[in-house]
């Protein structure tokens, strides 16, 4: 045939959009050109093309070749392009035939991704996990179809293993251009790719399965509140602020929260796994919680993404898991404003002139600062040498509709005592267990964690008892708190509430969660 089609992914974002690779020949002097909005990477396919092709030992045509990457309004970028369009090469030149199942049943339902190196060997491309989600959610083309009735994935090896995590979906690795040629002429059948070992975390130790151990809770000593905070904010999903003098254990407390957290499940690790293979070529699947701590000099497209050509930020790659903010007012103040919508919707949109990309963030945020500059505001060990104008400066860089955005503000105290002789915190597989019933509680009743209950579920959900609503009343006049930080305290109260088992929130319930909000005031 002169003329044969292909289908491979493009990219955008999380987003891998279908487009169509066209390959013609046509009679003429030689030329090799490549329309369809490819950029420099795509364009310098065509030598890549080449040489792979000559390499694995066919001929390339002389003729007027023309690859059309469909639609195209989409930008194509990178090389993962280079397997579909010399495999079109192939098929348009007559030198690749295929028997006519595979031809006009079974090709169309093959998605083609995959770089040429030019001994026509095959290279990992970027983000094959978001190919391999687009491709299982699109499903069979109608005119198409395989023995299993799944879509078909033709990806590097490398990529293929990590790729045939994503159910509904046949996954297929290949090391060389020739090896995908022999598989479609039917030669020497590829094996589908088997689906790496799933790292999992044990439940019984304060170990996890992945290459660190994971901290562990029992190294906490004297910060009982602290502890039972964190233990409430992991239960609901809560952000949490804590604030206190240096040295005190906020950092310590914040690095342990991912190790009472439940793994994450199937479906979420794979997106978590989709969102780091934006940035690595073969990043590990696991279902250990992600936690994130980037440092207070980050800029904003760091944290919330961008760039010329916008990746995820800090806040992506914390989806589904824990982002750790230390010395917060030290972040730029412009930079602790571009949380606030994602932190009320889970999402981050980002728009630019020739683009706009949409990046999942689904993250606990917890914090940690000092009381001000110099850290020893209200000690009683050492005095603080900061003027009231530094630490209303200071704790000016929160905004009060940042502060208001986070469920629990605890302030931290030393203990009377040398912390050595204080006994242990619960191990944190003790605990884990608690917030894994917890968890199964909320998801079984409103089909989510607390931390994401709606006004509508609020009003389902979160009902009180007289006297504990005349409370909840009385202290929101008394403190000021908007209705947004009125729905916080009833959030972390009805979590309170599932821990102890309560189908009501009582006014016990109400009285800590409320502590937990009223501690940090400016």
């Amino acid at each position: 045939m002169s003329l044969a089609v292909l289908a491979s992914r493009a990219l955008c974002g999380m987003h891998a959009p279908e487009v169509f690779v066209e390959v013609h020949l046509a009679q003429g002097l030689p030329s090799f050109t490549i329309v369809g909005l490819p950029d420099a990477g795509v364009r310098e396919s065509r030598e890549r093309v080449r040489s792979a092709i000559l390499s694995s030992g066919y001929t390339f045509p002389a003729g007027r070749l023309t690859a059309n990457l469909a639609p195209a309004d989409i930008p194509k970028e990178s090389g993962r392009f280079d397997l579909p369009i010399a495999l079109g090469v192939l098929l348009a030149s007559g030198q690749l035939v295929l028997p006519d199942k595979m031809a006009r049943q079974i090709l169309p339902g093959i998605v083609f991704a995959g770089e040429l190196s030019l001994t026509g060997a095959l290279v990992s491309v970027a983000a094959p996990l978001v190919i391999a989600l687009a491709t299982a959610r699109a499903g069979q083309p109608e005119r198409a179809e395989n023995a299993d009735g799944q879509p078909t994935l033709i990806l590097p090896v490398e990529n293929a293993r990590l790729a045939a995590v994503v159910p509904g979906l046949t996954v297929i690795g290949a090391r060389t251009l020739r090896e995908v040629a022999e598989h479609l002429d039917e030669t020497a059948i590829l094996a589908p790719a088997k689906t790496v070992p799933q790292v999992r975390p044990e439940s019984s130790q304060c170990q996890g399965g992945d290459e660190a151990p994971e901290l562990c809770l029992s190294d906490v000593r004297g910060q009982q509140v602290a502890c039972r905070a964190l233990e409430v904010a992991a239960s609901g999903s809560h952000g949490l602020l804590m604030s206190g003098p240096p040295g005190i254990g906020k950092s310590m407390l914040a690095q342990r929260l991912p190790g009472i957290l439940p793994p994450l499940d199937e479906n979420a690790a794979i997106e978590v796994a989709a969102i780091h293979s934006l940035q690595q070529r073969t990043p590990r699947f696991s279902r250990k919680v992600p936690m994130r701590a980037p440092h207070h000099s980050s800029s904003a497209a760091a944290l919330i993404g961008g760039g010329a050509n916008p990746r995820p930020g800090q806040i992506s790659l914390a989806h589904h898991g824990v982002l750790f903010l230390d010395e917060l007012p030290e972040f730029q103040r412009h930079v602790l404003e571009a949380l606030r919508e994602p932190m009320e919707t889970g999402e981050i949109h980002i728009a630019r002139a020739n683009r706009s990309v949409s990046y999942p963030c689904r993250f606990q945020l917890v914090a940690a600062m000092n009381p001000c500059p110099c850290g020893y505001l209200g000690s009683t060990h050492r005095s603080c040498r900061c003027t009231p104008e530094q630490i209303e400066r200071y704790r000016a860089r929160l905004s009060g509709p940042f502060l208001d955005r986070m469920d629990m503000l605890l302030q931290l105290t030393p203990p009377e005592q040398g912390w050595q002789q204080l006994p242990a915190s619960e191990p944190s597989a003790v605990v884990r267990q608690r917030v894994m019933r917890c968890h199964e509680r909320q998801l079984q009743r409103q089909g989510r964690l607390n931390a994401l209950l709606t006004p509508d579920l609020m009003d389902q959900v979160c009902c009180t008892d007289p006297e504990a609503a005349q409370l909840l009343a009385r202290a929101g006049r008394y403190w000021g708190w908007s209705a947004r930080a009125v729905h916080r305290v009833l959030r972390v109260a009805r979590t309170i509430a599932d821990m102890a088992e309560a189908s009501q929130i009582r006014v016990a319930d109400l009285t800590e969660a409320m502590s937990f909000r009223q501690q940090l005031t400016r």
